[in-house]
């Protein structure tokens, strides 16, 4: 593979690939050889460096810990039957990534940096993309404040990192949802549209209660009025009713613009499906599942790609959705993706970068 960046790097002594279970792996919990790492000092990124996934040394007052200047992103690998490794619209995590940095008050990444960081490291991890139906290398970049300084401003240092684990599915089956009336995932004027720490930990202790009264995951709704779905989960949210796709706008500061958002509405324009980029309300959404109107409602994102909803709860009150046919558009769509991400089928918009 030709490379523009020499990057140094330090090889494990002894891999882990041999002692781990590929046929049972749990999402998160199985971290690939290595990482690479680069350092932000004066103004620069510097220290590119490939080296085996290990603990980091950091100071109590580090300054992520206490203020939360943390961002990330989540991408995956594939492989094709040929053996080549297949990466996902990588380039719109790394604009994403950088959109985050900059509403969080921190430095960009030069995409020479992102890309060379990434391909380089899948390419020395290569073993480590699993081949079972569904499987996946998810990739998490992320990058965090490292000054030693307790002071509240913005730091002078930062460290990226990239690492990588091997993943099954996500959900095994279709889910169910509440919408959520009291906690707010993100308000106008704060980080929604960012992928930033804080405000997945702002969402555990409402998604916990959820799942506590039986429910897996959580509708958000708008922090002013709770009248309109926002998000479901981690995740952007589509509902198909009276044959039109809605989904919340992204130029909202509230809704993170979803990579895999984007890669199902393109492929539901070009196949002419009627798509609403608004907010759809709460009442909007009781009516049309009181009525039959809706045919479907899914998630959509990086780690799920399409999460299937079964069931919606609504002011206390559960609402099965229809049996969805084999043609539903989110299970057509489901396998155009992963025909695209796998390489068995033709890629019209170029997502994938293959080595």
């Amino acid at each position: 593979m030709k490379t523009s960046l020499a990057i140094p790097v330090t090889k494990v002594q002894k891999s882990k690939l041999a002692e781990t279970d590929f046929s049972n792996l749990v999402f998160g919990k199985t971290i690939s050889d290595h990482m690479f790492v680069a350092d932000y000092k004066n103004g620069e990124w510097t220290d590119l460096r490939i080296v085996p996934y290990g603990p980091l040394q950091l100071y109590p007052s580090n300054a992520a810990l206490h203020y939360g200047q943390s961002i990330f992103e989540g991408l995956k690998a594939y492989k094709n039957e040929a053996g080549e490794a297949l990466i996902f619209r990588a380039d719109a995590n790394w604009k994403r990534m950088n959109e985050s940095a900059v509403r969080m008050c921190m430095p960009e990444i030069p995409e020479e940096v992102f890309m060379e960081g990434l391909s380089q490291l899948i390419d020395l991890d290569r073993d480590w993309i699993p081949t079972a139906k569904g499987s996946s290398l998810y990739i998490r970049p992320y990058m965090f404040a490292t000054d030693d300084y307790i002071g509240v401003k913005p730091s002078d240092t930062y460290k990226f990192i990239i690492f990588t684990c091997p993943v099954g599915n996500y959900y095994s089956k279709p889910v169910s949802v509440k919408v959520e009336t009291k906690y707010t995932r993100a308000v106008q004027g704060g980080t929604g549209s960012a992928k930033t720490a804080g405000n997945y930990a702002a969402s555990l202790y409402p998604a916990l209660l959820a799942q506590k009264a039986g429910y897996d995951q959580l509708l958000w709704t708008d922090g002013k009025t709770h009248q309109f779905i926002e998000e479901s989960g981690t995740m952007n949210v589509m509902f198909k009713i009276h044959g039109k796709i809605i989904t919340a706008p992204i130029h909202s500061d509230t809704i993170l613009k979803g990579i895999t958002r984007d890669s199902v509405l393109k492929l539901a324009k070009d196949w002419g499906e009627e798509v609403e980029e608004r907010f759809l309300s709460v009442s909007e959404l009781k009516s049309a599942l009181e009525d039959g109107s809706i045919e479907e409602a899914f998630g959509t994102g990086t780690a799920a790609t399409i999460a299937h909803i079964r069931l919606i709860n609504i002011d206390g009150k559960d609402y099965e959705l229809p049996e969805k046919p084999a043609d539903a558009f989110s299970h057509r769509v489901l396998a155009e993706l992963d025909g695209i991400k796998y390489g068995t089928k033709e890629d019209p918009h170029g997502w994938v970068m293959k080595f």
